[in-house]
Formats: structure tokens, C-alpha cells, sequence
């Protein structure tokens, strides 16, 4: 009894019971894909994060691009030289406001100035260098949107597989509960007759007893896995389980892997971008040392009124600036960047070799399954063979109530161990693509 609550507790991981006050939705494998992708929680991370890399790679247009501001700002003043310089914004300026009492001491001067500004970047080596890093940042999270859809695809084909298993469980079950009741009956009659004692009714009737109960548990783990499903493809299963269209497969398809890790995996390719990001900031950081030379202009107007525009100017100029030193900030800036570079190497290459160890222990379990799947078939034919032979003994009296008992727990149990095999080498099988992919 304990092997097969084993087995039950092993395979049916995510299930769902079909409840009396339940709808039950029946599912594809296609149609929950299709769902999944469209609305899947951790996709939609995924892509928000993608959004937000495509956003600060978008920042990095300014380096190129002007910058253009407007501002109107209005004054009220008596300090002589905002006074006397806003009089010569305006244009107004007379002979007497030279007077030295009216420098001195003026009177309250307004000033209403409209300035439009433009800034244009013109070279700025350390910003070339800080957007393609951007550019390779917003390039890995595109890779690893990609792999997460990759690993949710096997994630819900699992799911979908162990609803199946699930089922499959319950109908095995099923069909033990309807076998308990028919040697019940059976050995009732006997013991009607005389022809055993009570204490081989007593152990027929635990044993029904049993399967009822691993039968209600097989249904309640339905349940569990109906509900991870839900989970998944984001759906309210309130008062709902699924059902798969499709019945869980009691074969395997043999095929030959190529268990050499490839460098065009999406995750393997999106460490190659983080890297280059990094490589490419360390280079924004040396670049920090070389001078910028910038363009700037304005227009400008001014008057006494609100809004006025009596006076006009504009400034034209470039600026060529050079931090010579800015208190080791730069050269600390730089040894970081060195830092981060270095280590995302590290972390690349530690990565590539942990997934080649998965890679190898994942083809080694398929083997290990396929055995196994082999032999476990082999089991349930054999256990088959013996309920059968000692069922018929039985029926002639020539077997123990103890013995039929020990040989039907073996067959059912033989058969979720089969079941079992197979869900795990064509999870194997799936999961060894996903590695390869």
C-alpha cells in the first residue's frame, strides 16, 4: 500500500478533482500553449524587462540628437547691475540712465525674458561607447524573453503531461476499486458458504478500503494539477478543472540526441550580450579621459510687458571641455567597470560549463529511463500474468485469500509504476530538446 501511495505521490505532483459543483474544461495541448504565451505572468515580465532596456537604449539618442528647451522668466529688481543689464536686454538704454546717481541707486526695473536654447552634442566618445553597451543590454534581455517563452513551453507541457498522468491514475484506480468490489462480493459468498473464515473477509474489506482511499486522493491531486495549469496560462480556475482532449501515452519514441551544448541557445546567447555590455561600458569609462566638444545656441527676447518681444538676440558657440581630474572619480569609475567586465566572464564561463554538466546528466537520466520504462513494462505484464493465473486458482480454491490480495496490489501498482516510466522518460526526452535547443 505504501509503494503505491509512493507512486501516486510521485506522479501526480499537479492534478484536479472533478467536484460536483465543478465545470470541466476540456483542454489541448495546442490551445494551452496558445493561451500561455498570450498570457503568461512571468512572460509578461519578461517583456516588461525587455521594455525597460529598449527604453534606456532609447535615452542614448540624445547623443546625437539636440536638446531644446524653452523658459520665459519675469524680474523685478533694484540691483543695479540686473537693472542696468536688464535695460540693455531691452533695448532701451537712454544717455541719462549713465547718470552715476541712477547706476548707483535705480529705480525697480521689470524684465520679461522668452529664451528658446539648443544644445547638440557633437563628440562625445565615452557616450558612443555607453549606447552600444545600451544596444547590447536591450539585445540580451530580447534573448532571455525568448528562452523564458522556451522554458515555459516545457514547464506547460509538464503540467499537461502530469493532468494526463493524473487521470490515467484515477481510471487505474478506478478499475482497481471496481476489481476490489467484484472479489468482495466474491468472498462474501464464500464466507456465506462456510468456505473461509472471517478473517479473509475482514482483509478483503480493508483492502477495498484502501483503494477508495487512494482513489479520493488521486482525484484531489487532479485538482492540484488543474490548478498549477491555471496558474500557468494565468486563468481563474474557480470552481473549474481541465481535462486534456488528449489521453497520456503509454509509449515512447526512441531518437538519437546531439548532447553537445550549443552556443546558439538563447540563454547562451544572451550571456555573450551581457558581457559585451559590460566590455562595452569598461570602454565608456576609459573614454571618459578623452575632451567633448559640444555645440550650443540660443534665441532670445525680451521687454518690460508680459510675454513682450521688443528686443531680440541670439548666441551661437561650441564648447570643447576636458576633465583633467576630478578627484580619482573617473579612474575609480573605470577600475569598477574593469571589475564587472572581468567577473561577467567569469559567470559566462561557469554558466556554460554547468549547463554542459546538465546537458550530460540529462542524457545519462534518458537512458536511465528508457531502461526503466523497459522494465517496468516487463513488470506489469508479469504481474498481469500472476493475478490472472491466481484469480483462477483462487476461484477453484487453490490460492489464499492473502496470496489473491498481495497479487492484485502488485498489478495495479506495476501499472502506475509503468505509467510512471513513461511520463518520466518523455519529460526526459522533452526536457534534453529544451538543453539542445
Amino acid at each position: 500500500m505504501k509503494n503505491i501511495k509512493f507512486i501516486l505521490l510521485l506522479g501526480i505532483l499537479t492534478i484536479s478533482t472533478v467536484g460536483f459543483s465543478q465545470d470541466t474544461l476540456t483542454i489541448s495541448k495546442k490551445d494551452i500553449w496558445l493561451k500561455a504565451s498570450d498570457k503568461n505572468l512571468q512572460i509578461k515580465i519578461s517583456n516588461q524587462d525587455f521594455k525597460s532596456a529598449q527604453a534606456d537604449y532609447r535615452q542614448s539618442n540624445s547623443l546625437f540628437l539636440p536638446s531644446v528647451s524653452a523658459s520665459h522668466t519675469a524680474i523685478s529688481t533694484t540691483n543695479p547691475l540686473m537693472a542696468f543689464g536688464s535695460k540693455l536686454n531691452q533695448e532701451i538704454l537712454t544717455a541719462s540712465d549713465f547718470n552715476p546717481a541712477l547706476l548707483n541707486n535705480p529705480a525697480r526695473t521689470k524684465n520679461f525674458a522668452t529664451k528658446f536654447e539648443v544644445l547638440q552634442p557633437i563628440i562625445n566618445v565615452d557616450g558612443i561607447y555607453g549606447r552600444q553597451a545600451a544596444k547590447a543590454k536591450m539585445d540580451a534581455y530580447a534573448l532571455q524573453t525568448e528562452r523564458t517563452k522556451e522554458y515555459l513551453e516545457l514547464e506547460v507541457n509538464k503540467a499537461f503531461m502530469e493532468l494526463k498522468l493524473g487521470y490515467k491514475a484515477v481510471k487505474v484506480l478506478e478499475k482497481a476499486n471496481k476489481t476490489g468490489d467484484a472479489n468482495l462480493k466474491l468472498i462474501e459468498n464464500y464466507f456465506k458458504q462456510g468456505i473461509l473464515q472471517k478473517t479473509d473477509l475482514l482483509s478483503v474489506q480493508v483492502r477495498v478500503n484502501e483503494i477508495e482511499n487512494q482513489l479520493q486522493y488521486a482525484k484531489s491531486n487532479v485538482q492540484n494539477a488543474s490548478d498549477y495549469l491555471a496558474f500557468l496560462l494565468n486563468d481563474d480556475n474557480t470552481n473549474k478543472v481541465y481535462k486534456p482532449i488528449e489521453e497520456l501515452e503509454n509509449v515512447i519514441a526512441l531518437e538519437s540526441i546531439n548532447t553537445t551544448l550549443s552556443n546558439d541557445r538563447k540563454d547562451i546567447q544572451a550571456m555573450d550580450k551581457s558581457s559585451e555590455a559590460y566590455a562595452k561600458m569598461l570602454q565608456s569609462s576609459k573614454m571618459n579621459f578623452l575632451p567633448r566638444l559640444n555645440a550650443f545656441g540660443s534665441y532670445e527676447l525680451y521687454d518690460d510687458t508680459l510675454f513682450g518681444t521688443n528686443a531680440k538676440g541670439y548666441l551661437v558657440g561650441a564648447q570643447l571641455s576636458w576633465s583633467l581630474f576630478d578627484g580619482y572619480k573617473s579612474i575609480g569609475k573605470m577600475e569598477k567597470a574593469k571589475a564587472e567586465f572581468q567577473k561577467s566572464e567569469i559567470e559566462k564561463q561557469q554558466y556554460k560549463a554547468k549547463s554542459q554538466l546538465e546537458l550530460n546528466k540529462t542524457n545519462r537520466q534518458l537512458k536511465d529511463a528508457e531502461n526503466k520504462v523497459n522494465l517496468s513494462k516487463l513488470a506489469l505484464e508479469q504481474s498481469q500474468e500472476a493475478y490472472r493465473i491466481r484469480s483462477n486458482r483462487f476461484t477453484q480454491g487453490l490460492e489464499k485469500t492473502t496470496d489473491l490480495l498481495q497479487s492484485e496490489t502488485l498489478m495495479f501498482q506495476k501499472e502506475l509504476e509503468f505509467l510512471q516510466a513513461v511520463f518520466e522518460y518523455n519529460f526526459t526526452q522533452n526536457y534534453l530538446h529544451f538543453l539542445t535547443k
